[in-house]
């Protein structure tokens, strides 16, 4: 059945939203700028003519809206803007980067074409998403509005994903909330970081965030009045002092509520910081920080603060610029309340990230403002110089440096310098220059020797003390947290490795000619078999460091003459097939999942990171190695797995009904008294009939916290377990881990 639109009305419809376009924007544009506009929009709606989203509705409204938030949301200006509306034509149309260059100038040109997806054949264990967000990172060097034009484009997608399929939603929107939302929050995009989240919940947990988003509402009118009360006192008091200003109450965002129930193992009613009062002062720039502690001290006066809640990011910014003071104050009725102080400037900095900071930079250039992003940025582009990194790899490093909090160290000459928090010494010697991380033989931090895994606190001074004869190690990598760190490693490791096995090569052609065997690619492949490894150039590195050793090639030899190895060779290539492809289930198991679209019985196993349970949602991953993986769609790896390898996760169904048995672990932490434990065990063991598998409790000071391994047959069993728990007396928390 073909649907008949209204072309006439549709038209009316492009030209009311290219106006609004120019209305958000029009206190930055000029005539000419306009006709710049003018011209890019011309383009877009030639080169999308005629089509139209999976919604029914035109495309080009895609481009329009993008345009909009780089306009409206982010404050950027009217390349900027152009560059928006023509995202998709060379991807999407005949037009070329050249007539880009050609109409519009080499700018543009260069914004598109990091904008334009990656098209052609990729290795199949390589995420296509991952090759696009390294290309885009790529363009840090150049010009920073290709990220934010991109991330525009990620919102409006995201705000439009009704019409897709459930698996592509679930797809795009894990991508958003690995990669696109922490890269917002890095570059000071807070609004926009926030709806990303958001929205990303929604198609990741739908229940989860439609339940707190009712609840949200349900309390909309309390809170309203709440905030009322709290405010009163304070608003006429900065009044009296002559403090120009405006303050708002706004609710947490649902996915920041989200994190903290996961984190805490809270329910949401005992969520207690639900929103945030907002103080924005009119101050002038000399004035903002004196004016900012004054407005502090007066809302002080009122409610009592936390002190262990204080952040001062007026004196020390954040890395992407943001400035605030923020402060947890107990109000009326007992409820903790968040109280953000800042100026106008500092708001416009928070809400639109590096498009602000680059306005006021030019204002203020003795302070500095926003450096610390752009040492960020300088950061990415040393990740970016190892371009032989694997794509997934190179995502996972960045994503390291996105969203973490950050702690202030000094070099002995008293430098600040900024990292992330967890970051050990060795972290910090990298981010002091490369080669003097390369070559870090020990650390001392205020004075005293530490080991380089020693974690760094905020105003420790660190001195680092390196040795030509010190070269990184492979156990560096399992305590290092900064994507550099992690990053110069694995290159320094991987010059190294390849050294080794280059000599391996020429060690191996020695031996081998000694034992009357021929070098070549089939002995390799044998050899690889052999000593079931995972290449041929790890036969080659071992060799090389002397793992693979004569008694070792002598055995392989040996067994290479003898007919059976050519037996256990073919047993080893049917295992290596299977591998890669759906093995059948054995007769007998039971059929308790189903994968796919056609619902096929295939082998699995259960992930270990997660320990998946009958009745959960769950989805499976086809592993390199070893089959299908069934995780949790709630699992902490679930959303990495999703953005880099969407296309190796089945759907996967619960069909079996019988009781089949799995594991469980339960943290289980209360107030500690006689009796307790016996409490504890025999309501699992006898009112609910639980095998425990293994118990571990400790007791402090009253305080007790166990962990309990249990055998259960699905999440209904397990729920209504921790119900029973919860109603022990002295139980005050239980989480499923």
């Amino acid at each position: 059945m073909q649907i008949e639109y209204d072309e006439a009305k549709e038209r009316q419809e492009i030209l009311s939203k290219y106006r609004s376009l120019l209305r958000a924007s029009k206190d930055r544009l000029n005539a000419e700028e306009k006709k710049f506009v003018r011209k890019a929009f011309d383009l877009a709606m030639d080169a999308h003519a005629g089509v139209r989203r999976k919604s029914g509705e035109l495309y080009i409204f895609h481009p329009i809206a993008v345009a909009h938030i780089v306009a409206k949301e982010m404050g950027l200006g009217y390349r900027s803007i152009a560059c928006a509306l023509i995202h998709d034509v060379v991807e999407d149309s005949d037009y070329t980067l050249e007539d880009i260059e050609r109409m519009f100038g080499e700018k543009v040109a260069r914004i598109i074409d990091g904008l334009t997806k990656i098209s052609g054949v990729f290795d199949q264990n390589i995420s296509q998403q991952a090759e696009n967000f390294r290309k885009m990172l790529l363009t840090l060097s150049d010009d920073v509005r290709v990220i934010l034009i991109k991330l525009a484009d990620r919102l409006h997608n995201m705000r439009t994903m009704d019409s897709m399929p459930p698996h592509k939603q679930e797809k795009i929107a894990s991508e958003t909330l690995y990669l696109y939302a922490p890269l917002a929050h890095r570059l000071g995009l807070y609004t926009i970081k926030s709806e990303l989240e958001d929205l990303g919940l929604k198609y990741t947990q739908r229940q989860v965030y439609h339940d707190i988003s009712e609840k949200l509402a349900e309390s909309k009118r309390s809170r309203n009045r709440y905030i009322s009360k709290f405010v009163k006192p304070i608003s006429s008091t900065l009044e009296d002092s002559n403090i120009k200003c405006e303050i708002i109450g706004r609710p947490k965002s649902i996915f920041s509520i989200w994190k903290k129930m996961q984190r805490q193992g809270v329910s949401f009613d005992e969520v207690y910081d639900k929103f945030a009062i907002r103080i924005i002062i009119d101050s002038e720039l000399e004035n903002e920080k004196a004016d900012c502690w004054k407005a502090y001290s007066i809302v002080t006066d009122f409610y009592k603060p936390n002190p262990d809640r204080l952040r001062d990011w007026i004196s020390t910014p954040k890395s992407n610029g943001y400035e605030s003071l923020h402060t947890t104050v107990m109000g009326p009725n007992g409820y903790w309340v968040e109280v953000q102080i800042r100026t106008r400037r500092m708001d416009e900095v928070a809400e639109k990230g590096y498009a602000a900071h680059w306005r006021y930079k030019t204002y203020n250039p003795d302070q500095q403002k926003g450096a610390s992003l752009d040492t960020w940025i300088e950061r990415i582009r040393e990740l970016l110089e190892n371009p032989a990194a694997n794509a997934i790899d190179f995502v996972d490093d960045v994503k390291l440096s996105l969203y973490a909090d950050e702690i202030y160290v000094f070099t002995p000459k008293g430098e600040l310098r900024t990292l992330p928090k967890g970051a050990t010494a060795l972290d910090f010697a990298f981010e002091i220059h490369t080669e003097v991380g390369k070559h870090c033989l020990g650390c001392k931090v205020n004075g005293k020797l530490v080991p380089l895994s020693h974690e760094l606190d905020s105003g420790d001074q660190v001195e680092v003390l390196t040795s030509e004869k010190q070269r990184p190690k492979e156990d560096w990598l399992n305590f290092v947290v900064t994507g550099k760190a992690k990053g110069k490693i694995k290159s320094s490791l991987k010059e190294e490795r390849k050294k080794i096995a280059d000599l391996g090569k020429e060690i191996l052609e020695r031996k081998l000619r000694h034992l009357k065997v021929n070098f070549n690619k089939k002995t390799l492949e044998e050899l690889q078999a052999f000593f079931k490894l995972k290449n041929e150039s790890e036969v080659l590195y071992r060799v090389g460091s002397g793992i693979i050793d004569n008694k070792r090639l002598k055995e392989f030899v040996a067994a290479r003459s003898q007919s059976w190895y050519n037996i256990f060779k073919k047993r080893f290539n049917k295992k290596d097939a299977e591998a890669a492809g759906f093995n059948q289930k054995p007769e007998g198991k039971p059929e308790v999942l189903v994968f796919g679209p056609n619902e096929e019985t295939l082998e699995y196993s259960f992930a270990k990171c997660c320990n998946p349970i009958q009745g959960d949602n769950v989805f499976g991953f086809l592993t390199i190695n070893s089959g299908i993986k069934v995780h949790k769609s709630t699992c902490p790896n679930a959303i990495r797995l999703r953005s880099n390898y969407a296309y190796r996760i089945l759907k996967a169904k619960w069909v079996s009904s019988q009781r089949t048995d799995f594991t469980a672990h339960i943290t289980i932490k209360g107030l500690d008294r006689v009796g307790l434990v016996n409490d504890l065990t025999r309501t699992i063991s006898n009112a609910m009939n639980v095998n425990i598998k293994a118990i571990n409790i400790k007791s402090n000071d009253g305080i007790f916290e166990g962990k309990v391994s249990l055998v259960i047959y699905d999440n209904r069993h397990l729920n209504d377990l921790i119900e029973k728990v919860k109603a022990v007396d002295g139980i005050t928390e239980v989480i499923r881990k």
